[in-house]
């Protein structure tokens, strides 16, 4: 019964017998008002908490679970495939970690080199693919074991947004979503999962060899002998200084896009979006590093100019430079998006009365 209908009927029935019966039997009620009253408190306090704790819990239910019965709902997932009948492989280990790439056919050489030393250590690996171009992975004896989604031209993030939410993922303590054109020699996958937990890394990346990668910023590079940093002590070019006492990029706090590594609970906040403390959980690798080749793919072919395409244009008398350059125009749109994104953020904490800068107020309490 709930608890309105009870002190409703407790309200009429009470008065209807106090009238109907005797003065003998009234006297002993008058005496004992606190029992009675205590009686009714207990009763209305008991019925709010169960309707209190019914509306909380009922609040954190997955929209549109309601119809289902509490125990049959599972608001998480994974992305192990299973067999169409009989039972599912067992998982070798309680924890496992997640590699995704965005891969094209000219840069098979690579992903293949990077694919075998992760998925020998525990790794689902899934890729995707920005040419479209799945079936001549096959040639690949581990093909068949890894996650494939093809979308023509589109970039990692665009992937990542949409096949890598936090609940799908959830069961992965340590995502790597890193580029293709990466040379993987002298990174170890073990060790380095060994080192990022051992410092308490939420975002972390390999630092990059500098005698052989494309550095575009000088906290990626490797610096020899240390182990992890986390940021750098010098003057940049433009006269930035970077010393013991900066707390933003691009003298700490960052990593680059190319090969970053997240933990589960910093990619739930990255997929939303959302900054954590730079300072401290976020570092760069020097023990395992990386090679960056820095090879155009997905914004088109490389500036060189093959024989073939200097006699055809040659024939029809156009040049390259009468045509746009799909490097430079994917560089163009990322200054755009990164404008259009800047400006989202200034109006989402403008109209977000109850947001505050977490990385303002810990900055002001250090």
């Amino acid at each position: 019964m709930h608890i309105d209908d009870t002190l409703s009927l407790l309200n009429a029935n009470g008065g209807l017998m106090l009238a109907s019966i005797s003065a003998k039997r009234r006297r002993p009620l008058c005496c004992r008002p606190l029992p009675l009253l205590a009686l009714i408190c207990v009763t209305v306090f008991i019925g709010s908490a169960f309707f209190v704790t019914d509306c909380k819990e009922e609040k954190c239910r997955p929209s549109g679970s309601e119809p289902l019965p509490r125990g049959i709902v599972s608001s998480t997932s994974d992305l192990e495939m299973r067999p169409l009948w009989g039972a599912p492989a067992k998982k070798k280990l309680n924890t496992m970690n997640l590699l995704a790439m965005a891969v094209g056919m000219k840069q098979k050489e690579s992903v293949n080199t990077i694919v075998k030393k992760f998925i020998g250590s525990n790794f689902v690996v899934m890729l995707f693919h920005y040419d479209g171009n799945v079936d001549d992975w096959g040639e690949f004896d581990w093909s068949p074991h890894v996650l494939h989604i093809a979308a023509s031209r589109q970039t990692k993030w665009w992937f990542a947004k949409r096949f890598l939410h936090p609940d799908i993922v959830s069961e992965y303590s340590y995502i790597f979503l890193w580029d293709e054109d990466l040379g993987v020699q002298s990174f170890n996958v073990q060790r380095y999962l060994s080192v990022i937990k051992k410092e308490g890394l939420e975002i972390s990346q390999p630092a990059l060899d500098p005698d052989k990668s494309e550095v575009h910023h000088e906290l990626t590079a490797r610096q020899i002998g240390a182990l992890v940093h986390r940021r750098i002590n010098k003057i940049l070019p433009g006269r930035k200084k970077c010393d013991g006492n900066s707390s933003e990029p691009p003298c700490t706090g960052w990593v680059e896009m190319m090969a970053p590594v997240f933990s589960r609970a910093a990619w739930r906040c990255a997929w939303y979006m959302i900054q954590g403390d730079r300072t401290r959980n976020i570092g760069i690798v020097d023990s395992d590093y990386v090679v960056h080749y820095g090879l155009p793919t997905l914004g088109g072919a490389s500036g060189n100019k093959t024989e073939e395409a200097s006699n055809q244009a040659a024939e029809t008398g156009t040049s390259n430079s009468d045509k746009p350059d799909p490097r430079t125009e994917v560089r163009k749109q990322s200054i755009t998006d990164l404008e259009r994104f800047k400006n989202r953020w200034k109006k989402a904490v403008k109209d977000d009365d109850c947001w505050k800068d977490p990385f303002r107020q810990s900055s002001k309490n250090s």
